[in-house]
């Protein structure tokens, strides 16, 4: 559960490198890669453990990533709402805290934007690196190092519609 826990963290984290120039909206975050310690891709392996969690540690997984503002699918993807105000700043949750982990030194330069996650629980830090593919669409690269492993993450992610107005998984 600690890994799975902290891919979902790592996850919902990729959705905090986004900059100016995005659509607001609903966006939602689907890793496309994890590799724990260099081993091969296991973000299937990864939504079938989520998907086999017993209903109440979903629910209650569910309910701490709401009360960080981000909805996590049945199918593993993860989506949040990024307001008009937070599309236009070029670094939208610098020094945002989600659960134990800090959002740092945020830079921008051209499409890209890069930055730090310092983790509290578990004690970690990671890069991330963001590609943003036009105002509907970016990929985020995440390098972790903790005591539990290190953790590599892709994610894609793409906006989906107007806050509020989508509630079904897509």
């Amino acid at each position: 559960m600690t890994r799975l826990r902290l891919a979902l963290i790592l996850l919902a984290a990729a959705g905090s490198a986004q900059a100016a120039d995005i659509r607001p909206g609903l966006w939602e975050f689907r890793s496309t890669r994890v590799s724990l310690g260099g081993a091969p891709d296991l973000s299937e392996k990864l939504r079938q453990q989520l998907a086999n969690l017993p209903p109440d540690v979903q629910r209650q997984l569910r309910q701490q990533l709401a009360a960080q503002g981000v909805q996590l699918g049945s199918d593993g993807a993860v989506r949040s709402c990024i307001t008009p105000e937070q599309a236009r700043q070029d670094s939208v949750y610098a020094g945002r805290t989600d659960g134990n982990c800090t959002l740092a030194s945020i830079t921008k330069s051209g499409n890209q934007v890069r930055g730090r996650l310092n983790c509290s629980q578990p004690k970690g830090s990671a890069d991330f690196e963001t590609t943003l593919d036009g105002p509907e669409r970016m990929s985020t690269r995440v390098n972790m190092h903790s005591a539990q492993g290190d953790i590599q993450m892709d994610t894609d992610a793409r906006w989906i519609a107007a806050c509020g107005t989508a509630t079904r998984q897509e």
